[in-house]
């Protein structure tokens, strides 16, 4: 019965994914979404890991405290969101939308591709930079919402731009989380 339930579910997600790579396509060459696209680039790890060590740079040369630690954090959340998005990476192949090809294109199966057109889930993009927002706000909480605004933006864009379905983003953004959660864990703000 459970495992019914769980195969009616991915079947409706898949479905959906399907679905939201169709609405976005023909906006795929647009100006808006490779402006878009250039944008949501800040989400990368070297991206990533440059705003985290400035941070700690700016906070370690200011003897700020509260950035130095800030920076610190966001680098440790970005790591482990890293290592953990790369652990299911290893093991699970699914074709990009821009390159998945037939009905079975978009499907998750077993594997261990490192071809980057068989890597979209889970997002990348989405882990680190929700990770790092996470932890940044945890120290500027008064700059929470802008941070999480701008990680959400990173992550959403990777769909217009045909690089992730919605469910790679999901997972990219569950991933991160627990990521900074686990660092929050370990090394209370």
């Amino acid at each position: 019965m459970v495992r019914k339930k769980i195969g009616k579910a991915r079947k409706a997600l898949m479905k959906a994914d399907r679905a939201a790579v169709k609405a976005v396509a023909p906006y795929r060459g647009t100006a808006a979404v490779k402006a878009l696209s250039w944008a949501s680039e800040l989400g990368d790890q070297p991206q990533m890991l440059t705003l985290s060590g400035s941070v700690l740079a700016i906070g370690v040369i200011g003897r700020d405290r509260r950035m130095a630690n800030a920076g610190a954090r966001m680098i440790a959340a970005h790591l482990l969101a890293t290592l953990a998005k790369n652990f299911v990476k290893r093991r699970i192949d699914r074709t990009r939308p821009r390159s998945a090809r037939g009905r079975d294109g978009h499907k998750i199966k077993p594997g261990r591709s490192e071809a980057k057109e068989k890597t979209s889930f889970p997002s990348g993009h989405s882990a680190g930079a929700i990770a790092v927002a996470r932890a940044f706000a945890r120290h500027y909480p008064e700059h929470g919402a802008a941070a999480l605004g701008g990680a959400g933006l990173i992550a959403l864009a990777q769909i217009p731009r045909s690089a992730h379905y919605p469910t790679d983003v999901a997972t990219g953004l569950a991933i991160g989380l627990a990521a900074e959660k686990a660092v929050d864990a370990i090394w209370p703000a």
